[in-house]
């Protein structure tokens, strides 16, 4: 076993795009060595352009959240490579858009199983380095659907909650351990994330067709509308990210702008809801 230098070792999934390529290059250019891992390493591209014109290096690899095999093997070579792991960042996600009429079984699976069960695949591997370790951190990317349902992202927003309802308890036992469980709530960013993001069906039935059309393309409207506004730049969860990586005394959770801290607080001071459903209800017709 071998540390190589003095640094914190960072590991961070899903960085072939968006937030996690920023994020590789932005902790990178704070002083950690990072491992950026991906499913295909074959996508390295785009991150290694970046980090060459950032002046940093990163330490690409493969990992699928969705693999036991996977994420087993690759902690494994990075405790033989690097003898620990100081912070990771489980960023890598998958989105879907339809109600729940609309997803069909194995979507919503495969929606679980990438947002919440990858998640908690990779964090129970390198778990017991930290403990062992008594020290660490855990950053898990979120989003507002995390806290505040969103129309048509029913099977996201389950996985969301699930992850934070998950984290929210494992934090006052991971906290006596030495290991701070972080949780980063972005709203709308500008990614290549939301393109991926099946907004229609091809093969959907007519009548689903005339309960929904109107409604989703309506929220669909309003929704570009909102990125259009006040989407933000991977690069500016990036630096969120990396402050919440490096202050002294991390919170559990951080919203990335003024604007979805308001969105959130209106959850905490409502307990009916009524006011939350009232809000998301405002982009259907």
């Amino acid at each position: 076993m071998s540390i190589i230098g003095s640094e914190k070792i960072a590991l961070i999934t899903g960085t072939s795009s968006g937030i996690g390529l920023q994020t590789a290059v932005q902790l990178a250019q704070a002083g950690f060595t990072v491992i950026a891992t991906m499913r295909d390493p074959g996508k390295a591209g785009p991150l290694q352009e970046v980090a060459q014109q950032a002046g940093v290096t990163v330490d690409v690899r493969p990992l699928d959240v969705e693999d036991d095999a996977s994420v087993a093997a690759a902690v494994a070579d990075i405790q033989a490579r690097y003898g620990r792991i100081d912070l990771l960042v489980n960023n890598a996600g998958a989105g879907y858009l339809g109600s729940l009429e609309q997803t069909p079984p194995a979507v919503l699976r495969r929606t679980m199983e990438v947002n919440f069960f990858g998640v908690w695949r990779v964090v129970q591997a390198v778990f017991p380095l930290m403990r062992a370790a008594g020290s660490g951190r855990i950053l898990t990317v979120t989003s507002v659907g995390g806290l505040i349902g969103q129309p048509f992202n029913d099977a996201y927003c389950a996985a969301k909650f699930a992850v934070e309802g998950w984290m929210e308890s494992l934090a006052p036992v991971a906290q006596r351990l030495g290991i701070a469980v972080i949780l980063l709530e972005p709203g709308a960013v500008n990614s290549g994330f939301v393109a991926a993001v099946q907004a229609t069906r091809a093969d959907e039935a007519p009548d689903l067709r005339a309960a929904y059309g109107s409604m989703r393309d309506s929220y669909m409207a309003a929704t570009e509308q909102t990125y259009t506004a006040v989407g933000q730049t991977p690069t500016e969860i990036g630096q969120v990210i990396v402050e919440a990586a490096t202050t002294a005394t991390p919170h559990l959770r951080y919203q990335t702008s003024d604007l979805i801290r308001a969105v959130v607080a209106r959850k905490y001071v409502d307990p009916t809801g009524d006011s939350v459903v009232a809000l998301t209800g405002a982009r259907l017709p």
